[in-house]
């Protein structure tokens, strides 16, 4: 394959990623439009969460939980402390008294996976609602997100994670990233159903639910693909909202990326049939999951042929390239707010993005497994 080739090929790729799927889906929604039909709907929840080590936030979550606005004798909470060391037993402990929430001790660590099934196998609601410890959910989201299991053909209904806090959004790298995604899943889920859902926030019919296998790390991909191929939708409702603070530029951040990058090479060992076309949306699954993981790849190809190729295009492009990743380096200046400190935010998140994609590519050839996180 010439140079030439081999720049175009790569650079389609990486328009077609990051535009190209996004326009095709605004058009696919334009003409084949499926709305949901929501109506005020109770059926009986199990919200169900697996902690380890969260004294320090678990008490506030139990309190967010337990105040949310949906009839409390319709409402469980289900809680599984995997193999927790701290206080979190003992903070579970001294809730035994109420009986809307119940909790399973696992004194060794199996990971949330297998947290998970335990936590579904106690379960008594007719849907099943997922969280995590460390988002806030906000009062009525619960109750907005049940009506979407007023219609009949939803199986799983996903809420959005908003990153900053109450007062406002984030709207630099991360929160900007953030952004295009929820749009992307808002025209995945106006035409049909999205591509996984909102960990922090999502629920399924406990009818539809499958085991999960141990050491899954996207349950909130493997369990919504799983109801799409039993025929149900996946929608994605925007009302029902849960906040997170972003931990910008931390260690801990860029393994958390790490850790979701990897688990899309894990879901196509544990699932191969989502590449082919038993997998309803196996053109989203591909244009919006895997291709991601080659876009690293696909930016290294336009750059390096773009420095030996002759021509103004050519030129061009590894002006444009050498710029965004100057960009990218200037974020680690302090700058004041303003309009470059965003653009250069954005490059700097987009090479990181990038650079965890590689990370777990990595991870994927030689077989290691990054651990859960909290």
């Amino acid at each position: 394959m010439s140079m030439k080739w081999a720049f175009w090929i790569a650079t389609i790729l990486i328009a077609y990623t990051y535009a190209g799927y996004a326009a095709w889906l605004r058009l696919r929604a334009l003409w084949a439009s499926r709305t949901v039909r929501r109506r005020a709907c109770q059926p009986s929840l199990s919200i169900v969460m697996v902690v380890r080590n969260e004294e320090e936030i678990l008490p506030g979550k139990l309190s967010n939980l337990l105040e949310l606005d949906y009839p409390a004798e319709r409402c469980e909470i289900i809680v599984v402390s995997d193999g927790s060391t701290d206080g979190t037993e003992g903070i579970l402990g001294g809730h035994r008294p109420n009986p809307r929430l119940k909790f399973k001790i696992n004194p060794v660590a199996q990971g949330k996976a297998a947290g998970l099934n335990d936590a579904v196998e106690m379960a008594r609601g007719e849907v099943i609602v997922f969280t995590d410890a460390r988002q806030k959910i906000e009062a009525g989201a619960v109750r907005l997100l049940a009506e979407n299991f007023a219609d009949p053909e939803v199986g799983c209904a996903s809420g959005e994670l908003m990153l900053g806090d109450v007062s406002g959004e984030e709207t630099m790298g991360p929160g900007l990233y953030w952004k295009i995604e929820k749009k992307i899943r808002q025209l995945e889920s106006a035409a049909g159903s999205v591509v996984g859902a909102t960990g922090a926030l999502y629920a399924v019919r406990h009818g539809l639910l499958v085991p999960v296998p141990p050491g899954t790390i996207l349950d909130d991909v493997y369990l919504p693909m799983h109801v799409v191929r039993q025929g149900a939708r996946v929608v994605f409702d925007e009302r029902a909202r849960a906040w997170d603070r972003p931990n910008r530029g931390t260690r801990r951040e860029f393994g958390r990326k790490v850790r979701t990058l990897t688990g899309n090479y894990q879901l196509v060992q544990l699932a191969p049939w989502l590449m082919t076309f038993q997998n309803p949306l196996w053109l989203e699954f591909i244009s919006h999951k895997l291709l991601r993981l080659l876009v690293p790849f696909a930016l290294a190809v336009t750059l390096g042929s773009a420095f030996f190729l002759a021509g103004p295009v050519y030129r061009l492009a590894l002006a444009v390239q050498l710029a965004f990743y100057a960009l990218g380096l200037l974020a680690m200046v302090p700058l004041r707010k303003g309009p470059l400190n965003r653009v250069t935010d954005a490059a700097f998140t987009f090479v990181v993005l990038n650079t965890a994609a590689v990370v777990a590519f990595a991870n994927f050839v030689t077989g290691r497994k990054p651990v859960w996180l909290r």
